[in-house]
This record gives structure tokens, sequence and C-alpha cells, in this order.
């Protein structure tokens, strides 16, 4: 798959016919009420989105998206920039916002772009006039494009960045290969602009149309694969082992509640960082898991020792693509690899699966589960779309950006060195 091609050059100097100081900026230069909260985008219609989108994100679906931003902890009061196939009426004049009018499309307009937003303030703290995509509980923030107009919409939604006061949009956790990015740097490209990658990595995923006998023979090597087969028999002394799969709502019901109970008694747990642990959390992945399973877009799966349950995971689907949500395991079965062989047969699962080509891990870029064996990269970035030529804010904006990136990489690497100790 060919790399994202002309990325701007960060470290050049604005050109001498633009503006030529950086005025103060605080966020609230950024007129969030000239584009709609997130509740008022018809959820039919962005439904009829979902199903067109050139590119998946289970993490914006309509059922999930809203459950988040209803009640999950930090990521509440979401907004969103659309964009419709017609003009509306009643959409505001890029003169300025009206106080109190709400963005409607017309009747038969469709849909055809997508992207939930905060300020830059909101989301890294940083008082420069810019948005960015909204953490929807996953490590995915690509807009969904419609695929017979994705041009198009990526360009409507940068114009209503820009009639919102911002210079830029930061889209956090998006696939520089893929296909939204693609219609993004077109769009760009015919205002003589590019997007700007701050820093990229690769993470796990899988191609499910191959054999999973295939997968696993080529991601482990024969010494691995015989210890696994050695762990699950000794998994088995305490119950048959068997693996299931909940897709109805009253299975899904149940399973989630295995999941989360499984969850909170690790390690996350003993942090404080399980979904259970906090009522926001727990409201958003009971009603997202509900609302998804009623459209067929969710799976819990869970592999049980007897009758004990030992792992389970979610898992999203979306068009041709499943998302791997969050696993939890029974520790006190760790020296058996229970998430290993959840894994294991999860990925047989997803090959089994006609409609599945590829499954994304959402997991962080040196995942040591996940990565040995699912041997498939996506290229991941965070990207600065600029709404402006030749704009000192929007290389004020990078720098900042970056700057912070160093600084929790910096500390995230401090906190594993004391934790290894």
């Amino acid at each position: 798959m060919p790399e994202l091609a002309d990325i701007a050059d960060v470290s050049r100097p604005p050109a001498k016919d633009g503006p030529d100081r950086l005025a103060p900026m605080s966020p609230s230069d950024l007129r969030c009420d000239s584009f709609a909260p997130l509740t008022s985008v018809p959820v039919a219609a962005w439904r009829r989105l979902t199903e067109r989108a050139i590119e998946p994100n289970g993490y914006y679906l309509p059922a999930w998206e809203l459950a988040v931003n209803a009640s999950a902890h930090g990521r509440t009061g979401v907004s969103a920039l659309s964009a419709w196939s017609e003009p509306s009426p009643n959409k505001l004049a890029p003169t300025g916002p009206q106080p109190g009018l709400e963005q409607q499309p017309d009747e038969g307009a469709r849909l055809i772009g997508l992207l939930p937003v905060v300020s830059l303030w909101r989301a890294c703290k940083i008082p420069l006039p810019a948005l960015a995509s909204a953490s929807p509980y996953g490590t995915l923030c690509t807009p969904l494009l419609d695929r017979t107009d994705a041009e198009n919409a990526a360009k409507t939604l940068m114009d209503e960045a820009r009639r919102a006061g911002a210079h830029a949009l930061v889209l956090r956790d998006v696939s520089l290969n893929g296909a939204a990015m693609k219609a993004l740097t077109q769009a760009l490209r015919q205002q003589a602009l590019q997007p700007i990658v701050l820093h990229s990595h690769l993470r796990a995923c899988l191609d499910a149309r191959r054999a999973a006998d295939d997968v696993l023979r080529d991601a482990l090597s024969a010494k691995k694969l015989k210890e696994l087969r050695r762990q699950r028999n000794r998994l088995a002394e305490h119950g048959a082992v068997r693996f299931s799969i909940a897709r109805k709502p009253e299975e899904i019901r149940s399973a989630v509640e295995v999941f989360l109970a499984l969850e909170a008694s690790g390690w996350k747990g003993k942090r404080g960082t399980a979904l259970v642990q906090n009522g926001g959390d727990l409201d958003f992945i009971r009603n997202a898991t509900q609302g998804l399973a009623e459209n067929g877009q969710c799976e819990i799966v869970t592999m049980h020792a007897g009758e004990r349950p030992v792992a389970a995971a979610v898992v999203l689907r979306h068009l041709d693509r499943a998302f791997y949500f969050k696993l939890g395991i029974d520790e006190a079965f760790s020296k058996y690899s229970p998430g290993v062989q959840l894994t294991l047969d999860l990925t047989r699962h997803l090959c089994d699966e006609a409609v599945i080509a590829t499954a994304d891990s959402t997991a962080s870029a040196d995942h040591p589960m996940i990565n040995p064996i699912w041997r498939g990269r996506l290229k991941m970035g965070d990207v600065v779309i600029p709404l402006r030529r030749n704009d000192p804010v929007v290389y004020a904006i990078v720098a900042a950006l970056k700057t912070r990136h160093r600084l929790r990489e910096a500390a995230r690497r401090a906190v594993h060195r004391l934790r290894n100790r």
C-alpha cells in the first residue's frame, strides 16, 4: 500500500505574504456555537452514512459514540462537524453564527461526512484555535466519509471547521494510508494545502481473508505453538475449554458483565482504571454494547475452563472490519496464557467469517501479546489539517503538539521504568 504523500515541511517558516505575527489566542476565540452538538445529528442519517463509509470505524458508529458522549468519563458533551449532500437554508452564513439557530439539513439531503470534535484546549490544554477529533474510548478517530462523495465530504467538513473559527483540524489516531486520509489529502490539494503528520507508529492487524492455520503458522514458531497447546491442555485440567460468542442483545447483556468482572479482577482493577470502577464508564459500555448488538455490530467472546470464565473480550464490527476493543482475564490462570488462548480462537473465528476482511487490534505500537500473533501492520498517526495557507497559528499548533507528545512519551517511559523496578 502506498505511503501518504506530500507531507508539509513544518520547519519552513511562514511565507512573507502570510500574517507577520501570531496574535494571542484563547479557547473562547473558537466559536463552538457555530456548529451542532453531536446529539443533534439525526441518528437515521448517521447510520446510513456508516453503511456507505469509505473506511470503517467501529468507534464512530452511532450506538457507540452516542453512548460515549452520554456518560463516559471525560468524553461527554462532544460537538460535530457534519457534511450534507445539499446546502441547507438553515445553515449559518459564513459571516458568523447566529445564536440559537440550529443547523438542519434540507429534506432529502444526505449526510456524507461526520467528525465528532472538541476544542484543542479541551483535548490537549493548548489554548490555540483548533478542533481535535473527539476520543471515542478507542484508539481510532478516522472520520466517516461517504465513499460516493468522499472528497466533497472532506472539503465540507473543513469548511465547517473554518467557519467556526478553527485554524486547523487535529485528527488523532487515524490510519495514514487509509481511504479517508487519502480523500482529506486530495481535498487539501485542491486548496494548495498539505496535511502535517505529527508522529506515526505501526500497530497490529489481522488479514482475515487468509486461513487461520496459515496465519498462526506463519506468525508463531512450531515451538511456540507446541507450548501454547501444552498450556491449553493444562488449562483443560480445570474443566473443558470452550470458546463462546455472544451476539444477540440478550446474550450481550450477560456477557458484558462477565467481561467487566474479569477486567476489574486484573491489573486494571488494581490501578483503578477498570470500566466498572467509574459509573459513567460502566453506563457507557453497557449501553454501547447493547446498542451495537441490536444492529449486529458487536460480539463478546469468552473462554471458559469448565464453568469458570477465564478470558473475555469486546469486539466491534463495521462493514468488513472488526475492532478488538478490550480484553479481560482471570489472573489466577495467567500461567496458562488465557488472553493468548482467547486471541487464537478469536483469530480462527474472524478468519472463518466471510464478511470480515481485516481486524484492527486498536492496540499500542509494541503490544507484547497481540503483535506476535497478528503480523499485519496499520500505519497510524496524529495529523494536523491546516485550514488556512501560510498561517503562523498552524505552525504554533504543530510545535505545541510536538512538544506535548515528547513530554508525554518521556513521562510514559519514566513510569514504565518505575513499574519494572
